[in-house]
């Protein structure tokens, strides 16, 4: 919603002006602004949630992809990028949503949620890798020579999003709701591979 990619270190905030990039990120920019429209006319009493990738149990796409490569062992060139990605569990996603329900300072306000623990692309295989209980299998390929690698083969888009950082600043989130992620990145990653 904010943008595909943010500078390491530089994370989105809540008060940053969204730039979505495709349409998907668009239509979400697109549904916020209707529903800030209904509740000014109707006094309804609004929450905007922006999360970032979210994993748990049952997760498709690119994080099954990705656990189901390192499960195989597969050898993944993805060892030399230095990357930061904010990840949201699912768990954790739930417990700031009861949250947002319950306390009295969520309405009308726009909150940027995840773990609290960004992690680069290897770290997050590593995470994997321990979580399934399989070695992390990383090559260090230049960042460069994947991205050429994405534009010959026309997976660039899939590609950029493992080697940007994507990351999201929950401070405001944290201290408006007096909320802290209860489950941790490892803990968040058992849960999601624990039934394959």
């Amino acid at each position: 919603m904010n943008g595909e990619r943010t500078p390491p270190g530089s994370p989105f905030s809540a008060s940053d002006t969204p730039a979505p990039e495709d349409p998907y990120g668009i239509s979400k920019w697109e549904a916020e602004q209707e529903l800030w429209r209904v509740a000014q006319q109707t006094g309804l009493e609004a929450v905007v949630v922006r999360p970032p990738m979210v994993y748990g149990p049952g997760v498709r796409a690119n994080f099954l992809r990705l656990t189901k490569l390192v499960k195989r062992g597969v050898p993944l060139p993805l060892g030399a990028i230095q990357n930061y990605r904010s990840l949201l569990g699912l768990d954790n996603l739930v417990d700031m949503l009861i949250r947002c329900i319950f306390h009295p300072a969520a309405a009308g306000q726009t909150f940027l949620v995840s773990d609290g623990d960004d992690l680069s692309t290897p770290e997050l295989i590593r995470g994997l890798a321990r979580a399934i209980g399989r070695p992390a299998r990383l090559l260090p390929v230049p960042p460069a020579l994947l991205r050429l690698g994405g534009n010959v083969t026309g997976r660039r888009a899939e590609i950029e999003r493992l080697i940007d950082s994507l990351q999201v600043d929950i401070r405001h989130t944290c201290k408006t709701l007096e909320w802290n992620p209860p489950m941790t990145v490892d803990e968040g990653f058992q849960r999601a591979v624990g039934r394959w």
